[in-house]
């Protein structure tokens, strides 16, 4: 079962999180398999704002156990997470992305319900699409919103990944190709 991940980060805690560097690195390893896609989201600015990973994991149990046993989170570097379950619709990791790691702006796309329809068709034009699919309830059944890791120009280009009216709510972070450097 796929599952994506968004942990956002607590206003003030990149001192924190830097002192877990080495703890996060070790944690991750364990689920380097396991990853289909994974990086931090800034601001704007470029402060480091959150950190996105997708997963294939064995159920329910374990999504929630990667998303709460993670150092950061148990030491309050978080201040919420997102936990759904996810479709990988173009059913490749973003280590196979044509467009490779470098060159470009990316950006994690969240589209989030209630909205309208039954979830997401795959985009026509796929060449900057990295990671794309519905965010699902925890039995896979209802759609809840959809999770799209692209490379766009700028923010407001990869905003048009999705179409706004069947969202309550887009939101667009710059985002990063994650692991280790």
């Amino acid at each position: 079962m796929e599952y994506f991940c968004y942990h956002r980060d607590r206003a003030g805690s990149l001192p924190l999180r830097e002192e877990l560097l080495a703890d996060h690195w070790a944690y991750m390893d364990q689920y380097a398999a396991e990853m289909i896609a994974r990086g931090p989201t800034f601001t704007d600015g470029g402060t480091l704002s959150g950190s996105v990973h997708i997963l294939d994991l064995p159920g329910p149990a374990a999504a929630r156990a990667f998303a709460f046993d993670e150092p950061n989170y148990q030491a309050g570097v978080y201040r919420d997470v997102l936990l759904r379950r996810w479709h990988n619709l173009l059913g490749r990791t973003m280590w196979d992305f044509p467009g490779g790691r470098e060159g470009g702006n990316r950006y994690l796309v969240l589209g989030l319900g209630p909205g309208a329809g039954t979830g997401p068709a795959v985009p026509r034009d796929t060449d900057e699409l990295i990671a794309y699919g519905p965010l699902l309830s925890d039995d896979g059944v209802t759609w809840l919103g959809t999770a799209a890791l692209l490379r766009a120009p700028d923010a407001h280009t990869a905003r048009t990944v999705l179409t706004a009216d069947r969202y309550a709510q887009v939101e667009v972070h710059d985002w990063r190709f994650g692991g280790r450097p």
